[in-house]
């Protein structure tokens, strides 16, 4: 398919000290077939100064096209990609969190099997290629990979990172989903429901993950283990 704009939504939630760290390095990106980037970012209602930093930014780089929104009160990660998904524009999107675990300059990576019409969605795999890995928690990776085994049970996909942030996908079919989940269950109902599309194309690449520990300000916990879970099996059982 032709691909004249990719839309790369950032949900954000206190990352004023970084924002612009992972601005710059999507700035810096330059994609493959000349590309356009618009950049949705999603405050989710920041008790820091992430508004400040990010307006900041925006009249620094005013050349960047860049869509701000903000949410009155705090909804969750899932519910700020649901508003970037609504604005969108471009005819690809990408998930791209606020933090530094993942890097834009794969973006390209992700693009490719999308333009040469052989896939609809893109997963970018941590566990997969011989990209660069922080090593962190075994039990969180124990937990990462049993999450995406019960998705692959109930979506009959054979996926190795269910839980991944870089997801790619054809606007026209993200839109066309109905999104239930406003906290971290986005992960496993996207991909429930996604597999569910007749003669979806869904492929995987590897990706590099440059992990945060909880002190470094990693959001997610063993709580939103136990809700992934339950998203599983909602959107896996009840159709």
């Amino acid at each position: 398919m032709e691909i004249k704009k990719l839309s790369i939504i950032i949900p954000c939630f206190n990352e004023g000290p970084t924002i612009y760290k992972i601005l710059d390095k999507i700035k810096a990106v330059t994609l493959i077939n000349s590309i356009e980037k618009e950049i949705v970012i999603v405050n989710d209602s920041s008790t820091d100064n992430t508004v400040e930093s990010v307006k900041s930014y925006i009249e620094k780089n005013s050349n960047l096209n860049i869509v701000f929104l903000e949410h009155d009160k705090n909804k969750g990660k899932g519910a700020a990609l649901h508003t970037g998904i609504k604005v969108a524009t471009g005819e690809v999107m990408v998930i791209q969190d606020a933090d530094l675990e993942y890097d834009p300059q794969e973006y390209n990576i992700l693009l490719k099997p999308i333009i040469d019409g052989v896939a609809d969605v893109v997963y970018g795999s941590r566990f997969m290629g011989g990209k660069p890995h922080r090593i962190l928690f075994f039990w969180h990776s124990i937990g990462n990979k049993f999450l995406t085994f019960l998705s692959n049970m109930f979506s009959n996909l054979n996926l190795t990172d269910m839980e991944t942030c870089y997801k790619m996908f054809r606007s026209d079919i993200l839109k066309s989903i109905q999104l239930k989940e406003k906290r971290f269950g986005f992960e496993p109902e996207v991909t429930q429901k996604v597999a569910r599309i007749p003669k979806i194309r869904i492929y995987e690449v590897g990706i590099s993950y440059y992990g945060r520990t909880f002190e470094e300000g990693k959001k997610i916990n063993w709580k939103d283990g136990f809700h992934a879970i339950y998203c599983i099996l909602r959107y896996g059982l009840f159709k």
